[in-house]
């Protein structure tokens, strides 16, 4: 039968040949050589500035954002530098916080910024799961 032609091949108990694999190289992995997460320190001086951010929270590191120099330059810049690496951070489901007047905090999927004596908002998969 046609089913079995196709499944048999999964039944039968044959030596696996060690040629079959292939190590993948895991470069850019949220967490460093000893296993840890990293978090950056960087600077958001102009617009530009915003590459380099959303690359590194693509990378998977959670990155500190010093805003205060572009605050304090041209403030209509900065709204709109915010909202490009807002908009990496709802696209890759990660997550962005104000630290205070001079400092940002953006993090990729696997992170959340715990925001004290407001009420978490769930993620969609989390509705989801609750009312099933």
């Amino acid at each position: 039968m046609v089913l079995d032609s196709i499944f048999g091949r999964f039944r039968k108990k044959e030596p696996i040949d060690e040629e079959e694999y292939i190590e993948l190289d895991v470069e850019g992995s949220r967490t460093s050589e000893s296993g840890k997460i990293l978090i950056v320190v960087d600077k958001l001086e102009d617009y530009a500035d915003s590459d380099r951010i959303q690359r590194k929270m693509r990378e998977g590191k959670i990155v500190l954002v010093k805003i205060k120099e572009l605050k304090d330059k041209d403030i209509g810049e900065l709204k709109r530098a915010i909202s490009r690496i807002r908009k990496t951070c709802m696209a890759v489901n990660g997550d962005i916080a104000g630290v205070s007047d001079e400092w940002i905090i953006v993090t990729p999927e696997f992170a959340r910024v715990h925001r004290e004596g407001l009420t978490a908002q769930p993620k969609p998969e989390e509705e989801t799961i609750k009312s099933v």
